[in-house]
């Protein structure tokens, strides 16, 4: 959007910026791009989302973030925030356009800041493992889920970097949308916070020591 006015007998051209439309500019302050990570939280924008086992993936970034001292911006498709880590420029992503539209939004931060596919890490729920087990892979089929289905059909690929948080599957048939879309019961709500450290340390592994090694360390812990 184009916004004209008058100043001193001649016509300025000022170009208006809006969330909707993002910015051209980079966020990475970061010319070597192998030194550039995306981290992506999957989730559901809204409040009533917020606690539930399917937001998972903005909750540990949520939980990043205060530890790390930075804070998120609404930016275009997704709520953006920036920190480094040991020389590494991050990026990290909680898309806006709702779980099953997620690959658009993965697509177009990793270009916009230029980040390879091998340094781009998707955080989602899983009901095929246990509550807080952690299982990281470079590569798969999305599971049955939505939000890595549309990643893998807008990116074209299978092999991304993904890290599955469990959130258990104690659900009758028919009845799994109502359990991820639920809150955390008691118990999970107990140890959710050493699971959360666990999956921020997870992160800065994959950021420092690479995925394979992150892999030997954290699988199965």
């Amino acid at each position: 959007m184009l916004l004209y006015f008058w100043e001193n007998g001649n016509l300025f051209m000022f170009q208006f910026i809006k969330v909707l439309f993002g910015t051209d500019k980079q966020l990475l302050q970061e010319t070597d791009n192998m030194r550039k990570f995306l981290i992506v939280g999957l989730g559901n924008i809204g409040a009533k989302y917020e606690e539930t086992r399917h937001n998972v993936g903005f909750k540990i970034l949520d939980f990043l973030a205060e530890q790390e001292g930075f804070s998120f911006e609404t930016q275009k498709l997704g709520d953006v925030a920036t920190f480094k880590h040991k020389g590494r420029s991050i990026l990290c992503l909680k898309p806006s356009t709702y779980m099953n539209l997620s690959g658009k939004a993965v697509k177009y931060w990793m270009e916009k800041e230029k980040i390879p596919l091998e340094n781009t890490l998707i955080i989602t729920d899983d009901i095929n493992l246990s509550f807080g087990s952690i299982r990281l892979k470079t590569k798969g089929s999305d599971g049955g889920h939505n939000g890595l289905k549309d990643i893998q059909n807008t990116l074209q690929t299978t092999k991304y970097n993904r890290f599955r948080f469990g959130v258990g599957s104690e659900f009758g048939k028919g009845k799994q949308v109502d359990y991820v879309l639920g809150e955390w019961n008691t118990d999970e709500t107990k140890q959710l916070k050493e699971r959360l450290q666990k999956s921020s340390d997870l992160i800065r592994s994959f950021v420092f020591s690479g995925i394979n090694n992150t892999m030997n360390q954290f699988n199965g812990t």
